[in-house]
């Protein structure tokens, strides 16, 4: 396509949205798009490392593909959702065709040979996938390679750090993450870009790493809110053998906000004490600020009681889950693991199998508790981190994000703050569950 050189170099900064409206009124192609990312990426990379594997010909290969399915476009060939839009993978979702490794250099090189059912998804709607980015170790605590694009000082969370620090600093508009504590809402905090934790159990999990049953959930980054409902659409389950899900997100009542105003909890829990003073300051007067607006009734709810025990439980359930699915590579592979993976594990061995049966009984006691307080309410207002991003390899004090996780409720972090250093942090909002 003719397009000027200094388009080509800022083709890259588009949202995902904005990409699939170029590319399907021919005035782009997927190649250019890609190769406008890859030629940002060669220059971006080496100070960010957000990918443990990237592909450039495979790229292209896969773009040259989708060019070919839109020049059938109308001869009732159909192109997918995502159009030839570059998505980024954690590298805990197996690929059949690039390594899945896991943070860990146990599993280097391991090619699963299937995909990930998310990853067959975006597939099968036509994104291209670039390659695989950076993880913490089994997607737990240990820090992976990742620089934080807003100053290189700083983290840009553990868990799915590549692919936060991958859409922050604009070398994809799409990436996968997962969250069992806090793991997609924290770097979305601390890259400053959206981050979307959805309801558990609304995204499938076939083919991807699984460290605790009840916990994990599959999550998505973005640069705007119109991209994060268009991931959220292409992942979702959807149809008759999914009753549930049918049930809810189907229903057009449920789902959409008609009666006014909107009721808004601005909660605070047991950890709110953590916060620094300037995330109380921003988060309080983004709350004043709201309440200002006649369609939206802000209350100040304080929730520490019923949520103080989250925290604990949620560790329970996480280290015996973590000891029993990483059994072989501890008794096996010692050495290769991180000491914060060999103390949860060890920990995790002492818990016995009727503590970890009370604390699912809890989980679901309190998932239900929360459950009936939204009867109330349509979203509760809260900060998503206690802090802007830590440095490099300092332990970040405890946020909500876990809270959230345990009761299966979808969250959304929103990058509205700036620190006085100017590092980014986030406002978080909650919904009932299946509300998304």
């Amino acid at each position: 396509s003719k397009m000027s050189q200094a388009t080509y170099n800022e083709i890259h900064k588009l949202s995902a949205t904005e990409a699939i409206d170029k590319i399907k009124n021919g005035s782009i192609t997927v190649k250019d798009l890609i190769k406008s990312y890859i030629h940002y990426i060669k220059k971006i990379e080496p100070r960010i490392q957000a990918w443990s594997y990237f592909d450039e010909e495979y790229a292209l290969k896969q773009a040259d593909m989708i060019d070919q399915k839109l020049k059938n476009y109308f001869n009732n060939n159909k192109t997918g959702i995502l159009a030839g839009i570059p998505v980024g993978v954690k590298d805990t979702f197996n690929t059949y065709d690039m390594p899945t490794e896991m943070g860990s250099p146990i599993w280097k090189g391991y090619t699963p040979g299937n995909d990930a059912r998310v990853v067959f998804r975006l597939r099968q709607e036509d994104a291209v996938l670039p390659g695989k980015t950076v993880t913490a170790e089994f997607a737990v605590h240990t820090e992976g390679k990742t620089f934080n694009p807003h100053n290189d000082y700083y983290s840009p969370g553990t868990s799915s750090s590549g692919s936060a620090a991958a859409v922050a600093s604009y070398m994809v508009p799409l990436a996968l993450g997962t969250q069992t504590g806090g793991s997609t809402i924290r770097p979305a905090s601390y890259n400053g870009v959206y981050g979307m934790k959805p309801s558990f159990g609304l995204i499938p999990r076939t083919g991807m790493l699984k460290t605790t049953d009840t916990l994990d959930t599959v999550g998505f980054f973005s640069r705007t809110v119109d991209d994060l409902r268009l991931m959220f659409e292409t992942l979702r389950v959807r149809g008759w053998n999914y009753p549930f899900v049918e049930k809810y997100l189907e229903n057009k009542k449920r789902q959409t906000k008609t009666k006014s105003p909107w009721k808004v909890a601005f909660v605070e829990t047991h950890v709110w004490k953590y916060a620094k003073d300037y995330v109380k300051n921003s988060i309080t007067e983004f709350a004043e600020e709201l309440s200002k607006d006649e369609n939206i009734n802000l209350e100040e709810i304080d929730l520490t009681n019923e949520l103080k025990d989250v925290h604990k439980i949620h560790t329970l359930i996480y280290d015996k889950t973590l000891s029993y699915y990483f059994n072989k590579e501890y008794s096996e592979h010692m050495a290769q693991l991180s000491p914060i993976l060999r103390d949860i594990i060890a920990r995790g061995n002492k818990i016995t199998l009727q503590q970890y049966k009370d604390a699912l009984e809890k989980q679901n006691q309190i998932s239900e508790d929360v459950g009936k307080f939204f009867n109330n309410y349509d979203i509760i207002l809260i900060n998503s981190t206690s802090d802007h991003a830590p440095k490099k390899g300092i332990t970040e004090d405890p946020d909500t994000c876990l809270i959230w996780t345990f009761c299966g409720l979808p969250t959304i972090n929103i990058p509205v703050f700036k620190a006085e250093n100017n590092m980014p942090f986030g406002a978080q909002i909650v919904s009932r569950k299946s509300n998304d």
